[in-house]
This record gives structure tokens, C-alpha cells and sequence, in this order.
């Protein structure tokens, strides 16, 4: 770990109790260890990896734990006014969700480049969805939502309480799992591995913990390189869930603080591990969810201990993505 300018972060009893009153709202998704002929042929025999399958929580990712923890915290008064978000998909889904099940309602504001599939969910989760020409756009547009209608603004990865939301995955998971060795999590803004390794660390002090990026949205990297957020030029990656533009300063500080190693991954990496989780756990993910299986691949020969963690965080992808990245990666793995 690395130190860091003093920050408050969640304590244990924090994420327990944060744990506790998420789970009427949240699933427990399960955890399994991969057993299958073609892991085994990459790992060696005496490791073991268990999977965090946290694409089976509602909307499909891990994000409604922490766009949960942020509007419960509102007032009466602020949700009868609304709220609003800014996303390509899976944090307006997740957004979308949390408003109804909290009875409120959710104007989000979408790139134009926005999957159909995810925007058509939004709108079945009975969000108002408004289409922009791009990403810079729908921050514009959030921000009227908020000034001309009073909608409350939950941000997609920065804060206290989203990191409070996510660090309960890594809490669950260690409650299933035991003790871990190494520990793998996806970095798009930060906001999901900020409160994954917050949890961990606290709890598993010895637990080697890995942020993974894309390399064609490389912000968590580039911020630790020069010690404070970056801004990325563009995002270039088909993981486009982890395709943040910028990192910032509470969910960069505990990466800082808690993460041991950032990981770098191309996008044929990325296909090869939506293949090898297809073929051997017959798991549909999203690039993004693939991300840990394409680090832990890329590392295997020199990762700590026996017993390996990965965040599977993620499956929103339509078919005929999928179906193209399963074509990419397919060479050599099946």
C-alpha cells in the first residue's frame, strides 16, 4: 500500500452496517470457485480462483450499491423533486433502478453512442431518458436537470457513500470466500476498487489487491504516476463501463491508500478472458466484466499465495457485441 494524505474512508462497522441495510434492497450474489480444463491449463495446479459474480446483481452490475447508499441519504423533500444521472448505461441502469425502488423518479441524461440495449432498460426501469450528442453534452444537460428541476445529482463513482456502497461487495465476498491471497477489481472511475480495497485491506491486511484498467482509458494510472487525478484525451477501449475520462480526488485517494498494483489491459486481452469465462463457466459478461480474468492472466506467474479473488462486475452487453468480442478472442482459447 501506499501511503496518502490522511482521508476518511469506511470502517468496517460502517460497511457492515452499510451491508445490512442494502441487503432488502440488493442481491447477495453468489461466489464460486472456477473449476474447468481450460483455467486449469493457464493456473497453475495449486491456486485456486474464486469468482465474485456480481453480474447477477439487478440491472446486471455492481452498481446499484452505491446509487443506493447515495440516494438513501436524501431527503423526502429531494425525492420527491428526483434525481438525475449522467451515463453510457450501466450506472444510469443501476440509477433507474434505485429510483423506483426508493419511489422516486430518475432523469438521465445519455450519450447518442449509448448501447440501444441499455438505454431501452433504462426506460423499462421507468427512467426518463434524454439522448445527447456526447458524454460532455449529457454533463451539461445533468447540470440544468439539476438548476431547473431540483434533481438531486448522483455521480457515477466519486464520493463517501458510493465508495460505502461498494465496499460492501468486498465485504460480502470475503464472507463467502475466506481468506485470499490476491484479489483482483476493475477501475473505471475508481469508484467500485476505492471501496472493494477499502474493505479488503481492513479486513485482509495480508491480501495482495489489484486495480485493473483498460489501456485505452488509462486514468487511475496516469494519476498515480503524477500523484494526483488525471485527465485522460479520449477513452479508447471497448470496455466502454470502464471508460471514465478522468479520475477524482476521493475515489483516487483510496486507490492510492488501498490498492497494491495497477494492471493493464488491451482489448484482445480483454476478448480472450470474455471467451475463457464463456467456454469454462458458460458466463455471458460484458468487456468490462472479463477485465480481472484478463489481469489475473497476464500475472499468474507471479501473484502471491493460493487462493485468488476476481470481480466479475459486470454482463450488460447486447448479443451481437458480445457475439463480435467472442470472434475476436476466440484464437488459441477454445
Amino acid at each position: 500500500m501506499t501511503d496518502a494524505p490522511p482521508l476518511e474512508w469506511p470502517t468496517v462497522a460502517a460497511i457492515q452496517t452499510a451491508h445490512r441495510e442494502l441487503s432488502q434492497l440488493v442481491r447477495e450474489t453468489p461466489s464460486w470457485q472456477w473449476q474447468g480444463h481450460r483455467l486449469a491449463a493457464r493456473v497453475p495446479a495449486d491456486k485456486t480462483v474464486h469468482l465474485k459474480l456480481e453480474l447477477f446483481q439487478h440491472t446486471g452490475s455492481f452498481k446499484p450499491r452505491g446509487a443506493l447508499m447515495v440516494m438513501r441519504s436524501l431527503t423526502q423533500d429531494q425525492l420527491a423533486r428526483g434525481v438525475t444521472a449522467v451515463s453510457a448505461g450501466n450506472h444510469a441502469m443501476a440509477v433507474a433502478f434505485a429510483a423506483r425502488s426508493l419511489g422516486t423518479h430518475a432523469k438521465v441524461a445519455m450519450p447518442g453512442t449509448a448501447n440501444p440495449a441499455r438505454v431501452q432498460a433504462c426506460r423499462d426501469l421507468g427512467a426518463e431518458v434524454v439522448l445527447l450528442p456526447d458524454i460532455a453534452q449529457a454533463f451539461v444537460e445533468a447540470e440544468r436537470l439539476q438548476r431547473d428541476e431540483g434533481r438531486s445529482f448522483v455521480h457515477p463513482f466519486e464520493g463517501p457513500l458510493t465508495a460505502l456502497g461498494t465496499a460492501t461487495l468486498g465485504y460480502e465476498f470475503l464472507r463467502q470466500t475466506g481468506q485470499l491471497d490476491a484479489l483482483f477489481v476493475p477501475i473505471g472511475g475508481g469508484g467500485l476498487a476505492a471501496g472493494v480495497a477499502c474493505a479488503v485491506k481492513q479486513l485482509q491486511p495480508r491480501c495482495r489487491v489489484y486495480g485493473v484498467e483498460p489501456r485505452g482509458a488509462d486514468s487511475m494510472h496516469r494519476s498515480f504516476a503524477a500523484g494526483s487525478p488525471q485527465k485522460i484525451p479520449g477513452v479508447a477501449t471497448i470496455a466502454d463501463s470502464l471508460g471514465a475520462p478522468y479520475a477524482l480526488p476521493y475515489s483516487y485517494a483510496l486507490c492510492r491508500r488501498f490498492i497494491d498494483e495497477l494492471v493493464a489491459v488491451d482489448d484482445l486481452e480483454l476478448c480472450r478472458a470474455m471467451v475463457l469465462l464463456f467456454a469454462d463457466m458458460k458466463l455471458a459478461v460484458e468487456p468490462a466484466g472479463a477485465a480481472t480474468t484478463a489481469a489475473m492472466l497476464q500475472t499468474i506467474e507471479r501473484l502471491p499465495g493460493k487462493r485468488i479473488g476476481l470481480i466479475v462486475c459486470g454482463a450488460n452487453v447486447d448479443p451481437d457485441t458480445f457475439a463480435r468480442c467472442l470472434q475476436q478472442g476466440r484464437d488459441g482459447i477454445v
